[in-house]
C-alpha cells in the first residue's frame, strides 16, 4: 500500500500531460499537481525509465511516451466501450421493447458502435458502422448539447446536409435545438433520419464530465404517441447513467 500515493502522482501525470495541448515543463507538472519540484523530477525520470514519458531537451519539456501510445492502442482493440454497453443495452431492449444503439460523435457525424433489437423488428437505415449527420440524429445531438459552442461551430462550418426535410437547417436552429436537449436531459429526433420513425438519446459522461457516448432507443412513430415519450427518455437516461457509471465518469456540473 505504500505504492499507492506513487502510483497516483503516476497517473496523475498522464492525464496531465493527456489533456495538454503538448508537452509540459516540470515545473508546470510539479505546479499543476502541487508537488515539490524535486518529486516531480524524480516522478518523471522513473516513468522515463520505462517509457511512459519522454524528455525533450531542445525544448525542456515532458511528453507523452511510447508506452502511453501502446496502452491507448491496446484500449482500443478490447473494445472496452462496446463491451461495457452491450448488456445495457440489452437490458434497455427487454425493457422498452424497441431497438437500442450505442453511437460516439465522429467529427460532425454520429457512428454507430452497437445494436441489440428484439426479434422480429424493421430494420432501420442506422447499423453498426454506419455514419449519420450528427445534427440530424439524437444520438449526435445528445452529445453535441454538451460540447462548447465554439467546438459546435467549428465541426458545422457550411450547410446542413439534410435528409427528409427535417431537422436543423442552420447553425442557430442547431444550437436553439441543443440548448433545449441540454435542459431537458435529452435528445429526441422526429422523422429527420427516416420518415416514421423516431429516436429518443441520452449522453454518458467520461471522469472529466466529457460527452462520451449516445445511448438511443428508435420506434415507429404510431407505436409511441409524443405523450409517451419522456417515460421513455427515462429509460434512455437511466442506461445512459449506467453506462457513465460504469465508465467511473461523471455528469458535467
Amino acid at each position: 500500500m505504500s505504492q499507492v500515493p506513487a502510483a497516483r502522482r503516476a497517473l496523475a501525470v498522464l492525464r496531465l500531460l493527456a489533456g495538454a495541448p503538448g508537452p509540459l515543463p516540470a515545473s508546470a507538472i510539479a505546479r499543476s499537481l502541487a508537488l515539490p519540484r524535486s518529486s516531480a523530477y524524480h516522478l518523471l525520470t522513473a516513468m522515463a525509465e520505462d517509457g511512459f514519458v519522454t524528455y525533450i531537451p531542445e525544448e525542456r519539456r515532458w511528453g507523452l511516451g511510447v508506452a502511453a501510445f501502446e496502452i491507448g492502442s491496446a484500449y482500443l482493440r478490447h473494445e472496452p466501450l462496446e463491451r461495457l454497453a452491450r448488456p445495457l443495452l440489452r437490458r434497455l431492449v427487454d425493457r422498452v421493447g424497441e431497438i437500442a444503439q450505442l453511437g460516439v460523435l465522429h467529427g460532425a457525424e454520429t457512428l454507430y458502435l452497437l445494436k441489440e433489437q428484439p426479434p422480429r423488428h424493421a430494420a432501420l437505415v442506422t447499423d453498426v458502422g454506419v455514419r449519420m449527420p450528427a445534427q440530424l440524429t439524437a444520438s449526435g445531438r445528445s452529445i453535441l448539447a454538451y460540447l462548447p459552442p465554439a467546438q459546435v461551430r467549428a465541426l458545422f462550418p457550411g450547410r446542413f446536409v439534410d435528409r427528409t426535410g427535417r431537422g436543423p437547417a442552420t447553425l442557430r436552429d442547431l444550437r436553439r435545438t441543443l440548448a433545449e436537449d441540454a435542459r431537458r436531459g435529452w435528445a429526441v429526433e422526429d422523422g429527420h433520419v427516416t420518415e416514421g420513425f423516431a429516436s429518443i438519446a441520452a449522453c454518458a459522461f467520461d471522469h472529466t464530465g466529457r460527452p462520451t457516448a449516445a445511448i438511443t432507443v428508435t420506434f415507429r412513430r404510431e407505436d409511441h404517441p409524443e405523450e409517451t415519450w419522456p417515460a421513455l427518455a427515462h429509460q434512455v437516461r437511466a442506461t445512459a447513467a449506467a453506462l457513465t457509471t460504469r465508465l467511473t465518469g461523471r455528469p458535467p456540473a
